[in-house]
């Protein structure tokens, strides 16, 4: 059999009914409990938010971060369809599944947060389009972007389902659709950057900059092949695969390289600003500033050389410090360093961190159910290829 052919995805297969898939069940169930009371009572029954702190986990957590960390499929477009290289094709489909959940309950989250949310439809409605609101042009784009991947994902229901004429119809479309897969989460990745430039004096001067769109930005690309090597290697321990080391090994090193620039970015302003004597104080937030910026160094140590980037812990590990450094990035920014005067204080309310938890449960029960139903990973056979630098 070819390379080709081993590479093409296939079902896991296997039960759908096991205590990992028993567990997403019940916190859904708790999740879905919490947001009708929510819908029913209003915020003040079910989340800590006040008028000094309108925006708590469901937004800086379930949006700001999750679509963050939702980035794995554009990430991994760029390299395959921009940069042309062909051989990560085979982590484009688990990249988008993950992408595909983590942005669509993003969206639905949203709306949780909505203190009038019967009115959702105003997005959806140009009477009311704000096109000079920088929140507009997030929400239309991530609107568009959920969109977008359901088509993207679209083949492998297809497959499934034996439509080949429809399929390779699909396919001649595609490249416009993948071309607006790339830019949207480009623009608004860039944009939740610019939220926080707008909030002004109350964001800490360590991450109130003009530079947040880019830095945003290109976090939000690392964190996207941080999520990879992290869903890669709990998948193929999960499914007792082999880690695709042939491909997590190159791509790791090009996640390097772009967090060298990054980091370059990051320092480099802050000394610009002259406000990087503030990260040298005895508080919280430098505290917080150092360990969110140890995580984005850490990968340095773990996985420098070949030889390290061929050792799936160390993969694993790399992934963990990626993910951490973006989730404090961001909510650093939001709520950690966000300060809206004296008397005002916010941190989640139990129902706040049940709903975050079952979001997250949401997305780990149907990349389990999609992985085992549908082609969506590698034949493992496509894994055992010489391993390349």
């Amino acid at each position: 059999m070819s390379t080709q052919q081993h590479a093409r995805p296939a079902p896991v297969g296997g039960s759908l009914l096991n205590a990992t898939t028993l567990v997403c069940g019940v916190l859904i169930a708790v999740m879905a409990t919490i947001i009708l009371v929510r819908l029913i009572f209003g915020l003040g029954a079910t989340t800590n938010l006040n008028d000094g702190y309108s925006w708590g986990a469901w937004v800086v957590v379930d949006v700001f971060i999750g679509s963050a960390l939702a980035c794995g499929g554009f990430s991994v477009a760029l390299l395959v369809y921009i940069f042309n290289k062909g051989q990560y094709h085979p982590l484009v489909r688990p990249a988008l599944l993950g992408s595909l959940f983590g942005y669509t309950l993003a969206g639905a989250a949203i709306t949780f947060d909505l203190g009038r949310w019967w009115n959702f439809w105003h997005i959806f409605w140009p009477g009311y389009f704000n096109v000079n609101s920088v929140m507009f042009e997030v929400a239309a784009c991530i609107m568009l972007y959920i969109i977008v991947m359901w088509i993207e994902f679209s083949p492998v229901f297809l497959e499934k389902l034996g439509l080949h004429e429809a399929h390779r119809k699909l396919s001649k479309l595609l490249f416009f659709f993948i071309a607006l897969g790339i830019v949207l989460p480009m623009m608004h990745q860039a944009s939740l950057g610019t939220m926080l430039v707008v909030m002004g004096g109350q964001v800490n001067p360590l991450w109130q900059t003009p530079m947040q769109p880019l830095i945003y930005l290109l976090s939000a690309i690392i964190l996207g092949y941080g999520v990879v090597l992290f869903e890669s290697c709990v998948a193929a321990s999960a499914y007792r695969r082999q880690v695709e080391i042939s491909m997590l090994n190159p791509m790791a090193r090009v996640m390097l390289g772009i967090m060298g620039f990054y980091l370059l970015v990051r320092f480099a302003d802050l000394i610009a600003r002259g406000v990087l004597g503030q990260a040298f104080q005895p508080t919280f937030i430098a505290l917080s500033f150092w360990i969110e910026n140890a995580c984005f160094i850490a990968p340095f140590l773990l996985i420098r050389s070949v030889e390290a980037r061929r050792n799936p812990a160390r993969l694993f590990l790399a992934g963990v410090a990626v993910m951490l450094g973006g989730i404090l990035l961001r909510l650093n920014g939001f709520l950690i360093a966000f300060d809206t005067g004296p008397g005002w204080t916010y941190f989640p309310s139990v129902p706040e961190l049940l709903v975050t938890i079952g979001i997250f449960a949401a997305e780990v029960l149907g990349y389990i159910v999609i992985t085992r139903r549908f082609p969506v990973l590698p034949r493992e056979e496509a894994y055992a290829q010489p391993t390349h630098s």
